[in-house]
């Protein structure tokens, strides 16, 4: 067992903190807010409200109210309905068309088989697939989750992101496309039974919503003005109770809060609870879009999403000169405990504030899938080792403190041109 810094929260309180918050908390939703609330309390009794006195801030976002979403195919054995959840923020539509299963959507040839097609595809709509949809004159869109070989029908509730279909959908010069989201059993049915036509029914009330952060700042004790940004996002996706992904790194902030409550830093900390991160770094994004002073004086981020699982390894991805890489890897050496740090870009709310210029790492432990798993009904804090979270939080909480007090920052406040290239091609800017 790795023994690190001697933390206030116990296992006991971990649990109930993991128990208190085992529902869905979709970005937008009121049961996301009720979680910030909690967040927001949790601080205050925890550290006092004179001392810890977290606060919500909010942002808008886009929600839709799906009121009809039907999938029907004729096949060789004839005419049938598809169980299917409707893409929210894809628009109001009814269309009918020749049904095409789209294999090799960076293909050019199989692309320009889409015109005048439903078009079913693997994996995720990303902001490429749906432009060459467009593009290449798709009339609707099929998508799937789930696994054959599992026993649940489950169907992921999806959206169309605003980045996606380029703010206003019209980038192609028409509507937003339709789209449904089926289960895999039914997406391979599609195939097997030689699906000709299908047709889309979608029906939806779409509307300005909001979500929030929640925030806490501890002023640190010099006068350099200095910021340090913790950050963990404390939303899930729509059929998950996020446990590891990512009230484990929600957790995390709450206990390292609480450390920091009682130990000196020189340089101010500031904990962001990011709100609707599973919806496309919203709440991240919000923040860095609305507080362009504030990022002038923050000189790192440190973002913590999906840590304590049974299983798997402990990763450090560090988005910012290569020497953070090192000095994490010694670090581990030094303190006895494996970590695997790297130079990448990583899919959190660390992006946005890199992007911005600030240099971030971004920690986790990586399961694999076989152990823990997200995004789906199977993310429950069965996957958390107490003994392991607390591990966890000790390491982040050393690599912190040693950030928050170090006479002069060590990591430089640069973005390497090798790591704008990576963030220009997550964001969509290059492919």
């Amino acid at each position: 067992m790795y023994i690190g810094y001697n933390l206030d929260m116990n296992g006991e309180m971990i649990e109930k903190l993991f128990a208190d918050t085992a529902y869905i908390r979709v970005g937008g939703t009121d049961a996301e807010r009720r979680c910030a609330e909690y967040l927001s309390a949790q601080c205050s009794a925890l550290f006092g409200k004179e001392k810890g006195n977290a606060f919500l801030y909010p942002f808008d976002v886009q929600m839709g109210e799906i009121h009809t979403a039907l999938l029907t195919v004729t096949d060789k054995n004839g005419t049938r309905e598809i169980p299917c959840n409707g893409y929210m923020c894809a628009g109001s539509h009814e269309v009918e068309a020749p049904f095409f299963y789209l294999r090799a959507p960076d293909d050019k040839m199989s692309l320009a088989s889409v015109r005048g097609k439903i078009v079913l595809f693997d994996g995720y709509l990303g902001y490429h697939l749906y432009q060459s949809l467009c593009e290449y004159g798709a009339v609707g869109f099929i998508s799937y989750d789930g696994n054959v070989h599992f026993a649940d029908r489950d169907k992921d509730k999806r959206e169309l992101r605003s980045y996606v279909a380029d703010a206003n959908g019209t980038k192609c010069g028409r509507e937003k496309l339709p789209g449904v989201h089926i289960n895999a059993k039914d997406a391979v049915s599609l195939i097997e039974n030689d699906t000709v036509t299908a047709k889309i029914k979608l029906l939806q009330y779409e509307y300005t919503g909001q979500s929030q952060n929640v925030i806490l700042e501890l002023p640190g004790t010099n006068a350099s003005g200095e910021v340090i940004v913790l950050t963990a996002h404390y939303d899930s996706t729509p059929l998950s109770q996020g446990a590891y992904d990512n009230m484990s790194g929600a957790i995390c902030l709450l206990s390292m809060a609480e450390y920091f409550m009682s130990h000196a830093h020189s340089r101010t900390l500031r904990f962001i609870w990011c709100g609707s991160e599973e919806r496309g770094l919203l709440g991240s994004k919000a923040y860095c879009q609305k507080e362009t002073d504030a990022l002038k004086v923050i000189c790192l981020c440190i973002n913590v999403d999906m840590i304590g699982c049974t299983m798997g390894k402990f990763i450090a991805c560090c988005t910012s000169e290569e020497a953070l890489v090192h000095y994490i890897a010694y670090m581990g050496r030094e303190e006895g405990f494996q970590v695997q740090a790297y130079q990448d870009v990583y899919s959190s709310d660390s992006t946005p504030f890199s992007d911005r210029g600030i240099p971030s790492v971004s920690f986790a432990r990586s399961a694999p899938r076989e152990t823990a798993m997200i995004h789906n009904a199977y993310d429950t804090a069965a996957s958390i080792k107490t003994a392991q979270m607390n591990d966890d939080i000790a390491f982040i909480t050393s690599f912190a403190s040693r950030m928050a007090n170090a006479e002069y920052m060590p990591v430089l406040r640069v973005i390497p041109d090798n790591m704008r290239e990576k963030l220009d091609r997550y964001l969509c800017r290059k492919k």
